[in-house]
Parts: structure tokens; C-alpha cells; sequence
């Protein structure tokens, strides 16, 4: 994993409003910025890219001092090897999908001499074969967004900016584009900056996650240790509550209609997936569709019971009546239920209560499950 981080430590007035930016992370990944509206994300984007000039503090990126306020230090944008996708794909419109894929490529100038990213490359990652030849009014929303990542690729960033790429875009068009993105995610060595309104693209897509309050960065680290810190409540108050796992996806021998994910201490049975055997894949568990029992519960339905000891039981945010129990299943895994208060009460739950999970297989669709980095199979998903 690369060593190279980045660091923001800024302060930025804009009129009455405030925005103060803390965060040192790995410079590798797809690092999520999340957050309502007017949160701050949009801002710290522009921060980094140059289009607006803290007040005070540092932005550092690898090797690369972007900005320093005590040093004198600005540099400028077109220096900063950056490339962005907003939510308009802003291409030419006079140029076909080709001319515009290569106005990235003749903006590296030296750079492309140590492409990130070629031509032959590019076309074929984003499914582009196909509409080299045709101008942007032709194509539809995904295609024009595919076009404008494939032109920001090729300007050989060492740093991509997504400004909400899928936020103007239909569920179809978006389910459309997320598995290039992924890719875009996996197959190069590029970091990347994702401001996102939805959760379920935060979960399926980071690595790492950064969330914002009111101008300020309230948490900021690996994806499932912020899932999980108080920061992120309001998330699980929109019923959001859950766990992530990461796991090696299999052919179920038994069944041909299901699959099997091996995670690091307990396996799930899971439906059937589109995808080659050893597939390193993300699922994640919803909290609502997780019940607990007090002892293997034998012949019943539910096809995944993983036995575990309770961690901890928190209230619920989206109800007083709920409780979230925390299940430690393996050293680098837990899984949440959400169950009622007074079902809580009635088996006496208790931090150190051996129980099992049973969790529905229906309940592990291809929605639940997404790519997976190899690396980040390994994570501790569990803080």
C-alpha cells in the first residue's frame, strides 16, 4: 500500500459560513466525502483543486505541497496534476467522444510520457468502443459521464476529483455506471476524492470515508471504522444501520443456486452471483435483517447462523424503542441486529453473552454485495 498521505488542514471563510478541514489519510483508494448539503464536501474539492483559497492552513498531497499559507506556498492549478468529473460531464460539444477522450491526453503534456492511463486502455474500461465516433448530444447520461472519466483519466491525474458524478443521473443510469467506477477504483493506481449524497454509494465504493458537519470534518479513516463512530448516527437514524464484511465469493457446491463468501472466521450463504469463482467481494448486512437467537436454533430457514459474543448494545437512532447489538463473529468482524428494546430485555442481552446471528440469504443480493480491493479484504472492518 502506498506510504504517500494526504493532508488537509485548512481554514476557509465564505462570508458568514465557515469551513475547517482536518484529515490526514492514505493517499490510495477511493476516499468518500459525505455529508448533507452544505456540509462542506463541494468545498474541500475545490479547496484541493485550486478554485478557492483557504485563509489559512496547508493542503498536501503525496509528495506535493499544494498549498501553504505560512510558506507562501499556492500553486497554481494547472500545476496541480488533478483531474475532475463533476456532475455534468462538461464535454465539448463540437468534438466527438474521441476528440474529447484526447484533449485529456494532449493536457498531460510531459505526463503523458509516464501515462497513468493510454488511449487502448481507456476505451475499453469504460465501454466506449462503441461511441468514438459520436458527439455528446448523442449520448445519454451515463455514456456522456463514462466519456468525461475516460478525458479525465487521460489528463494523467495523480489525484481524481468526483464531484458527485451520479447525482443527476436516473437509478438506472447510475446501477449503469457504478461497475466502471469500481473498476476505475481497482485497476489503477489512483487515488481518488468522491463527494457523494448517497450512502449506498459510499458503502459499495470507498475505502476510505470522511464525513462532514456544519463546515467541519466530524470523522475521517478506514470506511467501516467511521461506519461506526458516533459521527455517523444520523446515517443509521435513516435506517442505514449495519455491518460490512469482506470475504472471498465461491460456487456453492451444495446448491446451484447460491454462492458461498468466505470471510476470516465464518462463511455466508448468499444467492447465487454473476461473478468468477475467488471474487473479492464487500457485502453489507443490514441491521434490520439480522435476528438473534440465545442457542443454535437447529433446523430452521435461515441459512446463515454465525455463532459470536456480544460486544455491546447501543439504543437505536431511529427509534426509542430499538436496540443496536454489536456482535464480535471473528477477530476482524462483527455483525449488528437491530432488534426491539423489550426483546433486548427479555433475553437478558448482555456484553460477553454467547449468541448466534441468523441472517436471511435473500437478504444478500447482488444490491448488498460489491467489489472488493484484495487489500481491503484484509481490513479490520470492526472498530
Amino acid at each position: 500500500m502506498s506510504a504517500l498521505r494526504l493532508v488537509i488542514d485548512t481554514v476557509t471563510r465564505l462570508g458568514a459560513f465557515e469551513h475547517r478541514a482536518a484529515l490526514d489519510l492514505p493517499l490510495a483508494g477511493l476516499t468518500a466525502l459525505f455529508g448533507p448539503s452544505g456540509a462542506g464536501k463541494s468545498t474541500l474539492v475545490n479547496l484541493v483543486a485550486g478554485l478557492l483559497r483557504p485563509d489559512a492552513g496547508r493542503i498536501v498531497v503525496g509528495e506535493t505541497v499544494f498549498f501553504d499559507a505560512d510558506r507562501g506556498i499556492d500553486r497554481p492549478v494547472h500545476r496541480r496534476e488533478l483531474g475532475v468529473v463533476f456532475q455534468d460531464a462538461r464535454l465539448f460539444p463540437h468534438l466527438s467522444v474521441r476528440s474529447n477522450l484526447l484533449f485529456g491526453w494532449r493536457r498531460a503534456g510531459e505526463r503523458a510520457r509516464r501515462p497513468v492511463a493510454t488511449l487502448d486502455q481507456v476505451v475499453p474500461l469504460l465501454g466506449l468502443e462503441g461511441l468514438l465516433d459520436r458527439r455528446p448530444h448523442t449520448l445519454s447520461g451515463g455514456e456522456r459521464q463514462r466519456v468525461a472519466l475516460g478525458r479525465a483519466l487521460l489528463a494523467q491525474p495523480s489525484l481524481l476529483l468526483m464531484d458527485e458524478p451520479l447525482a443527476s443521473l436516473d437509478a438506472a443510469r447510475k446501477a449503469e455506471l457504478l461497475p466502471y467506477i469500481e473498476r476505475l477504483r481497482d485497476d489503477f493506481d489512483l487515488p481518488i476524492l468522491y463527494v457523494s449524497h448517497s450512502l449506498d454509494e459510499v458503502l459499495r465504493l470507498a475505502t476510505s470515508l470522511v464525513l462532514f458537519d456544519r463546515g467541519c470534518v466530524s470523522a475521517a479513516g478506514p470506511l467501516a471504522e467511521v461506519m461506526d463512530h458516533p459521527a455517523a448516527a444520523p446515517l443509521r437514524a435513516a435506517g442505514e444501520g449495519g455491518a460490512l464484511v469482506f470475504g472471498r465469493l465461491d460456487p456453492d457446491p451444495c446448491s446451484p443456486g447460491a454462492s458461498v463468501l468466505s470471510c476470516e472466521g465464518f462463511a455466508l450463504r448468499v444467492p447465487r452471483a454473476d461473478l468468477p469463482p475467488g471474487t473479492q467481494v464487500r457485502a453489507r448486512i443490514p441491521a434490520r435483517e439480522v435476528a438473534l437467537a440465545l442457542a443454535d436454533p437447529g433446523e430452521i430457514s435461515i441459512s446463515n447462523r454465525i455463532e459470536g459474543v456480544i460486544e455491546r448494545i447501543d439504543p437505536a437512532p431511529q427509534s426509542d424503542m430499538q436496540v443496536e447489538v454489536r456482535v464480535r463473529v471473528a477477530p476482524g468482524a462483527a455483525i449488528v441486529a437491530a432488534i426491539t428494546a423489550d426483546s433486548a430485555r427479555r433475553l437478558a442481552l448482555a456484553p460477553g453473552l454467547r449468541c448466534w446471528c441468523l441472517v436471511k440469504s435473500v437478504a444478500l443480493d447482488g444490491a448488498a454485495m460489491a467489489l472488493a480491493r484484495g487489500r481491503a479484504a484484509q481490513a479490520d472492518t470492526s472498530r
